[in-house]
């Protein structure tokens, strides 16, 4: 038995029509639900209720600013009582200091002044009466008389220091002392290379005797004189 076909009832023959408005319908959702706004529900009461009132706060105030008070007024002036004055003041009578040609005029003396030995030290070298040292005071040259008693003196109280021998110790001693005005020996100064050595230099100068002190011009003056010790080891 062959079926029976309506010719009308293609279901094909309006498919893209379908397709179309189906389409369109799919758009229309779409751009619907992309648009789609939702609002809160508007609170209906009023919203200057809920607003606490601030008007109970302290609120700070500015401070003020304190102006210096005014200067006081001057105080009023005392009131000067004037006092006669009774008492009578002596005039002070200036006199002139010019002396009249009756005044006597007192001569005045001449007052003496008294010269200041001045404290003078003349080199041996150089000074017109050298020293002269005890048994020279008949010599022709007393100069030459001085430094050849003084190297016996010297040669006489010569003693080596034994700690400077064991220690090996040696050299020159320059020794340095001044006659004095009255003959003695004094500012004795010592320069060498042991204190040892400066010991017995200073020993051998203390022993020397008094001299008759030298003279410049006709006065005794202090005369300084430097000689060398030479100390040296055998």
């Amino acid at each position: 038995m062959e079926p029976k076909k309506n010719p009308k009832a293609d279901v094909g023959r309006n498919s893209s029509l379908y397709f179309v408005i189906g389409l369109a319908a799919v758009l229309a959702l779409v751009y619907g639900a992309m648009e789609w706004k939702k609002y809160d529900k508007a609170n209906d009461y009023d919203i200057s209720m809920n607003v606490e009132d601030q008007l109970d706060e302290e609120v700070p105030m500015t401070e003020q600013i304190k102006t210096p008070p005014p200067p006081p007024p001057p105080a009023a002036p005392e009131v000067i009582e004037v006092v006669e004055d009774e008492e009578e003041v002596e005039e002070t009578v200036i006199e002139s200091t010019e002396t009249s040609q009756e005044e006597e005029v007192i001569e005045i003396e001449e007052v003496e002044v008294e010269e200041v030995e001045e404290d003078i030290s003349v080199p041996f070298a150089v000074i017109e009466d050298v020293p002269v040292f005890p048994g020279c005071e008949n010599a022709a040259n007393k100069k030459d008389c001085f430094q050849e008693k003084m190297q016996d003196h010297i040669r006489k109280n010569f003693r080596y220091p034994e700690i400077a021998q064991e220690m090996g110790v040696q050299g020159r001693v320059s020794v340095i002392f001044v006659i004095q005005k009255d003959g003695s020996i004094g500012d004795i100064r010592m320069r060498g290379p042991d204190k040892n050595l400066e010991a017995e230099a200073l020993r051998i100068i203390q022993k020397l005797p008094k001299m008759t002190p030298g003279k410049q011009r006709g006065r005794a003056v202090k005369v300084p004189f430097s000689i060398p010790i030479t100390f040296k080891l055998q």
